[in-house]
């Protein structure tokens, strides 16, 4: 993430409860992600299991895109 994106969340997350649930969704996967990639050697079933978090955080990271847009509208507006 950029870090403009990772300063709006910083500072929405105690105003939009929404962006704070996608938000701690999005670390708790990440670490999960993590470590599965230190592994030197995955089995079939814990690879599949990586890529379904790595979707999982894909769609919550979509999620909080479509918030922070609906916030960066607002401040555009005059």
């Amino acid at each position: 993430m950029e870090k403009a994106d990772l300063e709006l969340i910083e500072e929405l997350t105690d105003k939009d409860p929404e962006l704070k649930k996608f938000w701690d969704e999005h670390q708790d996967l990440e670490r999960l992600v993590a470590e599965f990639n230190r592994r030197p050697y995955l089995t079939a079933a814990e690879t599949l299991e990586r890529k379904r978090l790595q979707k999982l955080k894909l769609a919550g990271r979509d999620k909080m895109e479509q918030i922070l847009a609906k916030y960066r509208q607002k401040e555009k507006k005059p």
